[in-house]
């Protein structure tokens, strides 16, 4: 097949490290790959000056963002400005896949050589109860939706009314992401991600660990993110703080862990408490994407209500107090779980999918 990803912005989100991995995987299996993404946003002169008369610094341009792309020997062409993808940026292939809700008109809007349509859709990025009639158009685009967790491919039936959607979970990679045999720490210790994004929930996780160290005072807690603390939203000073770690480092935080909190107020599926298990570390997270798909309540971690920092932190108690071999017990149960499902598989589905999509295309076209 020639395969074509059109994304946003080709950056350090989750979501791409999942495309760039379909993109890698494909391209290894023989397929032709291509990827068009957008530029990094640069702040505007108005961002900047807000910025000054607010106090703060002087906000400088964004420096060269990493991509998960970097690596993967597929073409990779970046626009030279924020627009609309073009027939023009696209080569012709067998199918084109936006990749993300606000890439879906412009994937519509291309000519039918550049291939069938379809969009990859990783997320539905609004609080719980908020909609957006723009994001929600787009939603409604004549594109076949592939969905990576059950709860979209039920946002797509029952808020869309689109029950012809290919739900195909992520994974992760066991030969990346792995620990030996263990037990619990010396020191009860808790990961998380950090991210500033309302939706990441992480001033809940962070109210959740305050009142679990009001009750185990040597608690250690270690975070990694994208991005750095920002002033609206700081790390206290008792939380370990990594700054886009390399992969290995990532493997290393998690063997560290006895508990994995995920504090989120939504995502599609959210990768690192996938990964935390694959290091044999059960997970506390609210009820959202991936963990409701994953999570098996009391075996392999625990799942609580959104926005209930106080269930979080009962929950984080009750598994750093488990007894040495209750807890390794939901430890390997997390192993387990990571590993009954791999990217292979994810890559035989998506290939079936996108099969599927240009055969109906084709008689679509047939029929006219």
């Amino acid at each position: 097949m020639r395969i074509t990803f059109v994304l946003p912005h080709a950056g350090m989100s989750g979501g791409n490290r999942v495309l760039a991995i379909y993109a890698d995987r494909l391209h290894r299996r023989g397929h032709t790959v291509a990827v068009i993404s957008q530029p990094s946003s640069r702040p505007s002169l108005r961002t900047k000056l807000r910025s000054l008369v607010g106090g703060r610094r002087w906000t400088k341009d964004c420096e060269p963002e990493p991509s998960y792309f970097d690596k993967v020997s597929v073409p990779h062409r970046i626009l030279e400005a924020q627009r609309p993808v073009v027939d023009n940026d696209v080569p012709d292939a067998d199918i084109v896949l936006a990749t993300y809700w606000r890439t879906g008109p412009w994937v519509a809007a291309l000519s039918p050589r550049k291939g069938a349509k379809a969009i990859l859709l990783q997320g539905y990025e609004l609080s719980p109860g908020q909609a957006d009639p723009v994001m929600d158009a787009n939603w409604r685009l004549p594109l076949h939706k592939i969905v990576i967790s059950k709860w979209l491919v039920e946002l797509a039936r029952n808020r869309f009314g689109d029950c012809n959607v290919h739900h195909i979970p992520n994974s992760v990679d066991t030969g990346q992401f792995y620990a030996k045999t263990r037990g619990k720490q010396a020191t009860p210790t808790v990961g998380m991600l950090y991210a500033s994004l309302h939706l990441k929930g992480v001033d809940v996780s962070l109210a959740a660990l305050t009142l679990v160290r009001k009750q185990l005072k040597d608690l250690r807690v270690l975070a990694f993110g994208a991005e750095k603390p920002t002033p609206a939203l700081p790390l206290p000073e008792w939380i370990e703080f990594h700054y886009r770690p390399p992969q290995s480092e990532l493997r290393r935080i998690y063997g560290q862990c006895d508990v994995w909190l995920c504090g989120s107020r939504r995502e599609g599926f959210h990768l690192p408490p996938l990964e935390a298990m694959a290091c044999r570390c059960p997970v506390v997270s609210t009820r959202i994407g991936g963990p409701m798909d994953i999570v098996q309540e009391g075996v392999n971690g625990h799942l609580v209500d959104v926005e209930d920092s106080a269930g979080l932190a009962e929950r984080l108690i009750q598994v750093l107090n488990l007894p040495e071999m209750k807890w390794r017990q939901m430890s390997e149960a997390a192993l387990a779980t990571a590993e009954r499902y791999t990217w292979d598989d994810a890559t035989d589905l998506l290939e079936s999918a996108l099969l599927d999509v240009i055969r109906n295309a084709a008689t679509s076209n047939s029929n006219r």
